[in-house]
């Protein structure tokens, strides 16, 4: 290599090495900022009952999917977490359907036995989980309605017996 070539290749490298950051950064940058508290709240809310809304808020910000709200002292919730222990079953398999992070509480309300069950054998202490607010996976198979019938049996025999549980 010559001494021009050195010096190009130097000036590239030193130009490159400047500019990487930038970049990086412009890519980022509308990743890392968080959303409202009020949006995340309006989100968790229609998760409780209202699919139009959370498909319409799913299309404008598609990460509010995996977005929790603190009602405070630790009682965090999603909405498919909302949509669980009101029991509203078309909400919760749409955000399943969307890549939601799905939990035994969802799945319980759902009906899933041949997934919760194995869980509940494989760890015994999730039992006496406590969702959000409190309610247990009794409350959950209870406004399963008759798809989470079994499970509702299932979880009295291993003796939970509250169907909410206050959050300390």
């Amino acid at each position: 290599m010559n001494r021009k070539q050195f010096l190009i290749s130097a000036i590239g490298g030193i130009y490159g090495v400047s500019i990487i950051p930038k970049i990086m950064n412009a890519k980022t940058a509308s990743l890392t900022e968080p959303y409202s508290l009020e949006l995340v709240k309006e989100f968790v809310v229609a998760g409780h009952n209202d699919l139009l809304k959370v498909q319409s808020m799913l299309k404008e910000n598609p990460n509010l999917i995996f977005s929790m709200y603190d009602w405070g002292g630790g009682d965090f919730e999603t909405a498919i977490e909302g949509a669980g222990h009101v029991g509203d079953k078309e909400i919760a398999n749409y955000l399943i359907g969307e890549g939601a992070r799905v939990n035994i509480f969802a799945l319980t309300m759902l009906g899933k036995t041949l997934i919760v069950k194995p869980v509940l054998e494989e760890f015994p202490n999730l039992i006496f989980s406590k969702g959000p607010h409190g309610f247990t996976l009794l409350h959950h198979a209870k406004v399963g309605g008759k798809d989470s019938e079994e499970l509702y049996e299932y979880v009295q025999t291993k003796g939970l017996n509250e169907m909410k549980i206050e959050i300390k």
